[in-house]
């Protein structure tokens, strides 16, 4: 199974501003012009490369106790050849679960297949477009980055590099602006081979330290008790934006949330707790 400031206000009011001290102001003195260029926009947090250049691997963030953080991530997933079945009335998506982490308030990172943005285009843009969430990469096509990964299909060496490009490509064809610098490797499975093929790329690996279950599970409580029994500060959570493969996610979900926030944890984004972690800009 990887949005930001307008200066045309500012500078109206400061030429209101500006022209009622112009009454009271000697002759002699001008204002200073208002700036020229616009305001820089910071990069997202990624970690340094690893060990050869390799591409990063970020699996948790801090564990301070006295800041309780959990990042939620979700996999939505959808491999390139899966566009019959969705025509055919599967469902890839999960808009009830979406619903609910906006009712919550529940800050998230959506992991994204560039072939669910093209499935799902309306719905890509809207996450891409909520401040609440972030989007990520997950492959154009949800296929392996190593051999005996799941039963996935296999991306060859060669076109690993391009498949993640595709992704980035998709995202911002169907109006995600900013997806952010992180890749998650579907299945999770990944080698030197697949690190070394994504280090021009620039991203950061995501993996987690705690695995939700719900892919395919049918008992949303268990789902909840496994997140619940693994969180720790720092931790990565990971779970899935499917309603096919993993339709109790939105329930364990509104099981989590209220559990964790009575354990005293605060949800964020998995870009701040790489930013946490000594990432740079």
């Amino acid at each position: 199974m990887i949005t930001r400031v307008r200066h045309v206000a500012a500078l109206c009011a400061l030429g209101t501003a500006l022209t009622a001290c112009a009454t009271v102001q000697p002759p002699q003195q001008r204002p200073r012009p208002a700036p020229s260029s616009p305001a820089v926009r910071s990069s997202p947090p990624t970690l340094a490369p690893g060990p050869s250049g390799l591409t990063p691997v970020f699996r948790n963030g801090p564990r301070t106790p006295g800041d309780k953080a959990v990042a939620l991530t979700f996999d939505a997933d959808m491999t390139a050849d899966q566009g019959p079945r969705a025509a055919a009335g599967e469902r890839f998506d999960h808009p009830r679960l979406i619903a609910a982490l906006r009712t919550l308030e529940v800050p998230a990172t959506v992991f994204m297949t560039g072939r669910w943005a093209e499935e799902y285009p309306d719905q890509a843009r809207s996450i891409g477009r909520d401040p609440l969430f972030e989007v990520a990469n997950h492959s154009y096509s949800h296929y392996a980055f190593t051999a005996d990964c799941h039963g996935l299909p296999t991306v060859p060496a060669d076109r690993m590099r391009a498949d993640v490009e595709r992704a980035y490509t998709a995202f911002r064809e169907v109006g995600v602006e900013d997806p952010m610098p992180y890749f998650r490797f579907p299945g999770g499975c990944y080698d030197r081979v697949a690190l070394r093929a994504l280090t021009p790329t620039g991203v950061t690996a995501v993996q987690w330290d705690v695995v939700g279950g719900d892919a395919f599970a049918t008992d949303a409580e268990a789902v909840a008790r496994q997140v619940l029994d693994g969180v720790r500060p720092g931790s990565v959570v990971v779970l899935h934006c499917t309603r096919s493969a993993a339709p109790t996610t939105e329930r364990a979900v509104r099981t989590i949330v209220p559990e964790l926030r009575r354990r005293g944890y605060r949800f964020v984004k998995v870009s701040e707790l790489i930013g946490a972690a000594d990432g740079r800009g």
